[in-house]
């Protein structure tokens, strides 16, 4: 299944908040948005995922999800949104409740998502007892549980330390290598945008407007080992962002 973005544009009452957003993501392909703080990309991910509408123009669904897919577009957010009285299995199970599931095909689902995401030894764990890194593959693990066509996650590494952030990285690698699962990533970090992404799309300054789309053609399992030429596609990411981060940020100061 494929997402097509057409001539999206939304505002807050008198406040314009993204303007002519027109882009596709790809099967197979990771989508990372980028931009100055307040350029509107949680908005517009809401939006995707059918949380906001938009005021102007549509957001499509081109095929079919997958055969098992429980919901087509699922969220991962940057606080994990575990409950702290539900174990890791339990955390999981939560989103199959909804469903008419047998006891059977549960516990396979939730028995094969710990496994894909290395959580097997973790199942009867609590949130409290797990590292920032291993709450969030469980927030992973949930989401996979779903089987979407498309993962919609908003900063998800933002709330983790360098080392985790890194480790968390080269597990999602690791993942979209076996699955070639389908992503739009917002982040503000431009290091994740060009490790994760396929394609990387510039936000201007609000309102939103797409500035530049830059596609990476490095392979996502060769990019941890080809350092100089991720760094120049950041120096690219960042010399189109620079100044209006700065104008973006005095603005958020002085507000």
């Amino acid at each position: 299944m494929e997402l097509h973005v057409r001539a999206v544009g939304h505002a807050y009452g008198p406040l314009p908040v993204l303007d002519g957003i027109d882009f596709t993501v790809p099967e197979g392909r990771i989508v990372c948005i980028v931009g100055p703080s307040g350029c509107g990309k949680s908005t517009l991910l809401r939006m995707i995922g059918g949380l906001e509408r938009p005021d102007s123009g549509e957001i499509l669904q081109i095929g079919s999800p997958p055969t098992a897919s429980l919901n087509p577009l699922t969220f991962i957010f940057q606080d994990f949104a575990l409950l702290p009285w539900r174990s890791v299995e339990g955390n999981i199970r939560l989103v199959l409740e909804d469903h008419r599931i047998g006891a059977a095909d549960t516990e396979r689902i939730v028995a094969d998502v710990l496994a894909r995401t290395k959580l097997s030894d973790f199942r009867q764990a609590w949130p409290r007892q797990l590292s920032g890194g291993m709450r969030q593959r469980v927030a992973i693990a949930r989401a996979l549980a779903v089987s979407p066509a498309v993962l919609l996650m908003d900063e998800p590494l933002s709330a983790l330390d360098a080392q985790t952030r890194e480790l968390l990285m080269a597990d999602l690698v690791d993942l979209w290598q076996r699955e070639r699962f389908s992503a739009v990533y917002v982040t503000h970090n431009l290091s994740e945008a060009v490790r994760l992404g396929h394609r990387v799309i510039v936000l201007s300054r609000r309102p939103g407007r797409i500035r530049e789309t830059v596609d990476i053609d490095i392979p996502l399992g060769d990019r941890a080992a080809r350092a100089v030429e991720l760094d120049a596609h950041q120096a690219r990411l960042w010399a189109l962002i620079r100044d209006e981060a700065e104008a973006a940020d005095k603005e958020l100061v002085d507000g």
